[in-house]
């Protein structure tokens, strides 16, 4: 597997690349995650006759983001085209796009403003098809940001509030532990201010991009854990209506951890599918 880096404007992103098939695949991981996410499906890249691209996404693995501005969609797309360049030496060349968690919230957006060149979409256990109400407090509101960076500096009232709400049952283990982990460190606090600040713009539009899969016949793959709490699968579902005849869904039995070598099967078959 070949490590390399491009310069983007000022800063340096990393990523991986396995394969050298006629056949193009760009995968983005998920939060607090890297390229390395992807190592197991690369092994496969021969013989799914691919060329499989794995980014560390900016704030994440070895990439070193360093613009002022947050991350748009238009900047996303120019660093897959750029990286498709080096590697294939062509940047007009279509791509099958893979999302997971995180991941998958930054492939339906660049699928929204670049859908001609994306052939297909793979998403699994998907961010993006459901608006998270903290989320967009904390990164789309004034107030909300005041209160994000405060926590995020002084996290202890935050910490009684979660215990109370999983005590009233208004949040479930698996999402309690989940923010439990990310708040209870600083330099984990301080990543999770950045990467959610700096990718507030990456909000998909669902229901154009369901007009687009539709005009454009694109082929969207959804996989999730039957298990997960974190991202479930009624989402999906949701969101596959009305494009039933180019979306299918699937679930794992397992939980939010469905990009996981064990399920090698599973993900291969979306992906030739």
């Amino acid at each position: 597997m070949k490590q390399q880096v491009i310069t983007y404007r000022s800063s340096s992103i990393h990523f991986t690349v396995e394969g050298q098939g006629e056949k193009t695949m760009v995968c983005l991981h998920g939060y607090g995650e890297s390229a390395k996410k992807f190592e197991f499906l690369q092994h496969y890249a021969d013989k799914l006759s691919f060329t499989i691209i794995a980014i560390d996404l900016p704030f994440h693995g070895q990439t070193e983001w360093r613009e002022k501005e947050p991350l748009y969609a238009d900047d996303l797309n120019s660093i897959i085209e750029s990286i498709i360049q080096v590697t294939s030496g062509s940047n007009h060349i279509p791509y099958l796009l893979t999302g997971f968690s995180l991941g998958g919230r930054l492939a339906l957006s660049c699928y929204q403003s670049n859908p001609e060149r994306i052939v297909k979409l793979v998403l699994i256990a998907p961010d993006g098809l459901k608006v998270n109400g903290w989320y967009w407090f904390a990164t789309q509101t004034w107030a909300g940001n005041q209160l994000f960076a405060l926590t995020m500096k002084k996290p202890y009232w935050f910490f009684g509030l979660l215990k109370l709400m999983k005590k009233l049952n208004l949040v479930n283990h698996s999402i309690f532990k989940f923010v439990n982990h990310y708040i209870s460190d600083e330099s984990v606090r301080h990543s999770l201010y950045l990467r959610w600040t700096q990718l507030r713009k990456l909000k998909p539009d669902l229901s154009l991009i369901k007009k687009q899969i539709c005009e454009h016949h694109t082929p969207v793959r959804l996989l999730y854990g039957k298990h997960d709490r974190i991202i479930v699968t009624s989402v999906g579902h949701k969101f596959r209506a009305g494009i039933e005849s180019c979306c299918t869904l699937r679930e794992i039995n397992c939980g939010h951890q469905v990009l996981h070598e064990k399920h090698s099967k599973e993900i291969l078959n979306a992906i030739q599918q």
